[in-house]
């Protein structure tokens, strides 16, 4: 964890006058007016719906899916149209979560929201491919083969989506975002994700293409009704490829001419993967650099570390992702201090005991469950349980037993055994 003391070398010497006026300002990407600056960071295999709906009743001002093929939606894939699935969990009548995701509703978050804005991360690099998904989300049609579908129920296969929110497209999300970050080498060496920063003139095809598709749906929808607002197309970024290169500010620059709304800037290399400190200055670099929101990303584990990263950088925005698994409360410390205008002090958050902690992990369990049904949801929240119990007395056996635990009851029993 970051410590709260100030970073040598910080390229903004404010005052505490200047800080306080730097941060009360809350983030606008295109026609999109954020509540706070804090917010979700899209995790592969990890900001699921649970995960979304908790970190918005937190205080995440905007949250995003995993990353999405754009290639898999091109070709209709049903494991991508799961993962563009932003409905409530429960069922169709209306009800947000089931009776038994209920039952740990923790005191110190509501049981969850459905109101919240999500936005759609994409990673490809074929901009034909790229332009095509950028319109098929913006005006909420399913593709197949790159065509739009008008009757879904009749393509899809039995039992996938011919009835609720998804049967006839996509929910439109608050933004699209290109991922151009992606350390992963499966994306790498298909040219996705971090490898588009080795290439700024195709990072250049990549992102206006997406900008292209927004404006084309549009102005289609526009043709249709008297009013839409057109959906911001944003890209979040490292610093560079190779260990020890920055070519953040030149990657920024071509993303802006491209006509993206905002960009996220982590603050480290591919190479670098999540290894080391990320680096703040590259941060600073491109806020100074272009005139578009600038986001931070990179080593925030506390409410503290994100309101000194815009103390430090100017950016106008948080990106939180490690630092929220198994803390949803981050962004309620974050939007506490931001709102006292002072990274030094607690302001008028309390951090969640122990038990509180237990009942938000059973409550984390309940919400998968009632997404995904009881056998999902006890694989993929084991890692999950490491997260929200970590430094707990007795943790450590609790994490041995539910990794050979099949069953919700089981992994709950195991789970109460840390309440104190």
């Amino acid at each position: 964890m970051r410590e709260n003391s100030k970073r040598k070398g910080s390229p903004n010497n404010n005052t505490e006058g200047e800080y306080k006026a730097m941060s009360d300002k809350t983030l606008k990407i295109g026609a999109l007016q954020l509540n706070n600056p804090f917010l979700l960071a899209p995790l592969a295999g990890i900001t699921d719906k649970a995960m979304r709906s908790l970190c918005a009743s937190a205080g995440a001002s905007l949250t995003y899916t995993e990353m999405i093929s754009a290639k898999g939606l091109w070709y209709g894939d049903k494991n991508t149209r799961r993962l563009l699935d932003i409905s409530p969990i429960g069922d169709e009548a209306g009800d947000p979560f089931s009776s038994s995701a209920k039952d740990f509703a923790p005191a110190r978050c509501s049981a969850g929201r459905s109101d919240f804005p999500v936005a759609f991360q994409l990673f490809g690099s074929e901009p034909e491919i790229m332009e095509r998904a950028a319109m098929s989300l913006a005006l909420g049609k399913w593709m197949k083969r790159g065509e739009f579908l008008e009757d879904v129920a009749e393509d899809a296969p039995a039992g996938e989506y011919t009835s609720g929110p998804a049967a006839n497209g996509p929910t439109i999300p608050a933004l699209l975002d290109l991922n151009a970050g992606c350390p992963v080498p499966k994306i790498v060496r298909n040219g996705e994700g971090s490898a588009l920063l080795k290439d700024p003139d195709k990072l250049y095809d990549v992102a206006s293409a997406m900008v292209r598709g927004v404006r084309a749906a549009h102005e289609e929808l526009a043709a249709q009704r008297s009013e839409s607002l057109l959906l911001p197309v944003t890209a979040k970024i490292r610093m560079g490829f190779e260990r020890g290169e920055n070519n953040a500010v030149e990657c920024a620059k071509v993303l802006e001419a491209a006509g993206i709304s905002a960009i996220t800037v982590h603050g480290r290399t591919r190479e670098q993967y999540y290894d080391g400190r990320a680096d703040w200055q590259a941060i600073a670099d491109v806020k100074r650099a272009v005139r578009i929101p600038v986001i931070g990303n990179g080593d925030i584990y506390s409410g503290s570390d994100a309101l000194r990263m815009m103390y430090e950088t100017g950016c106008d925005g948080v990106m939180i992702a490690r630092g929220a698994l198994g803390n949803p409360w981050i962004f309620e410390e974050a939007i506490a201090m931001w709102e006292a205008r002072n990274a030094d002090v607690q302001a008028d958050y309390v951090p969640p005991t122990q038990n509180q902690r237990i009942e938000m992990l059973l409550h984390h369990l309940n919400l998968v469950i009632a997404d995904k049904g009881e056998k999902i949801a006890v694989k993929e929240m084991r890692k999950h349980i490491a997260w929200y119990t970590k430094g707990m007395r007795g943790a450590t056996a609790v994490r041995r037993a539910v990794n050979n635990i099949d069953e919700a009851e089981p992994m709950k029993r195991e789970i109460r055994r840390l309440v104190r």
